[in-house]
């Protein structure tokens, strides 16, 4: 495959801080979602926090399903979710630099998924790799760039 219209001699690898700042933007947006999702159920609860957690734990695995969602079509079509766009940074393959194939954007969401359900320590590995690589960017063979 090409490198379809990336030049590789300007090619910088994204900063954690931009990477935070996406990660935090697309949080607020899937809890958004959420919030939208749930909204009849957890007003119904008139605010008893018990009966809010319940409703939270039922609905874990659709959030999960939608993270992976999310994650894998934003990355494999556009390159990069809506906080990605935002912080200006996009995903790219790590071995031609090009766009992410729908297979290893699969393996870089459910990477994540992981990452986040190991108490982030995926993201971790961000901060000690030369590449900048998380635990999910290695699975799915993906580097983050500035856009």
């Amino acid at each position: 495959m090409e490198n379809q219209n990336i030049d590789v001699e300007q090619l910088s690898l994204a900063s954690n801080k931009a990477r935070t700042k996406a990660f935090i933007i697309d949080d607020l947006f899937i809890t958004f979602i959420v919030m939208i999702l749930l909204w009849d159920p957890m007003m119904a609860t008139n605010g008893d926090m018990m009966a809010m957690m319940v409703i939270m734990n039922q609905a874990f695995l659709q959030i999960l399903v939608l993270k992976f969602l999310y994650q894998t079509f934003f990355v494999w079509y556009y390159g990069a979710t809506l906080g990605k766009m935002m912080a200006k940074i996009k995903v790219i393959d790590f071995d031609h630099f090009g766009k992410v194939s729908l297979t290893h954007s699969v393996l870089r969401s459910l990477g994540r998924i992981v990452s986040e359900s190991i108490l982030y320590i995926g993201f971790v590995f961000a901060f000690y790799t030369q590449s900048r690589q998380t635990l999910h960017d290695k699975l799915g063979k993906t580097l983050v760039i500035n856009a």
